[in-house]
């Protein structure tokens, strides 16, 4: 019998959430929905005419824009924007096959942080399915750069990540967080952490398009020297935590979840991007392997947060 760790993971119900953009200010659902076995993160969006595009792969591949979130095109001039917090979730939570369904051109902001869609995910619960997860094993360091910033991604044993940011700011300044990854410490250290913004850009955000939908309701507001937001932060360096969210959705658009060590420094959505380019330009990087060929289960389900129904599947632990 196979141990159930081993095994994919999809959504036992459908979810819905509506909301806006962050950027765009417009009203938008996304639904995911459980998917298939080996399909991994898929996406569809539903035009204004009915039409559907998609549904195409949630891939790095598909990445069009980097400023301020991921931006990926699903083919036929439609993309869709902001697709990193509910990837963030969905990997963060180890789920491997889900589709997402969208009628609008941004993935909604909710409050901010994946806290709305990890809690949705674990009242929904999880499914084990039959096929063994799989990961992209790290063989060699592929190191990016840009100007101070850097990414990296190294051999390790198990599945870190290491980031540290340094904001001209007495609220931000310098800030890192080493980080362990299970689905446990995804839950309780990295999900309710929101993005964050400055009053001083305000202004020319929004003559770019960006930031039509900011509020203290979605983003974590820095004026000077101060947080704006009434009720404070959700973590003393809620800074960190989210740009760790972001990463952790940036790079889930590999296809796969990575297995070794992603460090970052004054990092951001254009350079996890770019590692993941510099990691695919050589077989020589990586590895594919299953659960199985790896150590240890580092991802056991017991290790899932409280409250998660997992229902698996007869020819999963038969």
């Amino acid at each position: 019998m196979q141990k159930v760790s081993t095994r994919q993971r999809t959504l036992a119900a459908p979810l819905e959430f509506s909301g806006f953009g962050v950027h765009s200010g417009a009203p938008v659902t996304l639904t995911i929905e459980p998917a298939q076995p080996d399909s991994g993160i898929t996406i569809t969006r539903i035009m204004e005419d009915g039409r559907s595009v998609g549904p195409v792969s949630v891939h790095f591949s598909r990445v069009t824009r980097t400023t301020l979130c991921t931006t990926i095109d699903l083919g036929d001039s439609v993309s869709v924007a902001t697709v990193e917090h509910v990837v963030s979730a969905l990997s963060g939570l180890g789920v491997d096959n889900a589709h997402l369904i969208l009628n609008g051109a941004e993935c909604p902001i909710l409050d901010g942080s994946a806290w709305p869609y990890v809690t949705a995910i674990i009242e929904a619960g999880l499914v084990v399915q039959p096929s063994f997860r799989r990961y992209i094993k790290i063989m060699r360091q592929v190191l990016v750069r840009n100007n101070e910033a850097s990414a990296a991604l190294e051999p390790y044993n198990g599945r870190m990540f290491d980031l540290e940011i340094d904001f001209d700011s007495r609220v931000i300044g310098r800030q890192r967080m080493i980080f362990d990854w299970t689905p446990r410490k995804y839950y309780h250290d990295v999900s309710r952490a929101r993005t964050f913004g400055f009053v001083r850009d305000a202004k020319i955000l929004r003559q770019a398009g960006y930031a039509l939908g900011s509020s203290m309701e979605n983003s974590i507001t820095v004026h000077e020297d101060r947080i704006l937001n009434p009720g404070g932060l959700r973590y003393e360096d809620e800074f960190v935590r989210h740009k760790l969210l972001d990463a952790i959705g940036d790079l889930a658009l590999c296809g796969l979840p990575i297995y070794g060590r992603f460090r970052s420094y004054k990092g951001g959505h254009a350079l996890n991007a770019l590692v993941l380019h510099g990691l695919f330009a050589s077989e020589a990087n990586y590895e594919i392997v299953t659960a199985e060929e790896l150590p240890y289960a580092f991802d056991a389900l017991d290790d899932m947060p409280e409250g998660v129904e997992v229902r698996s599947y007869l020819r999963s632990v038969g």
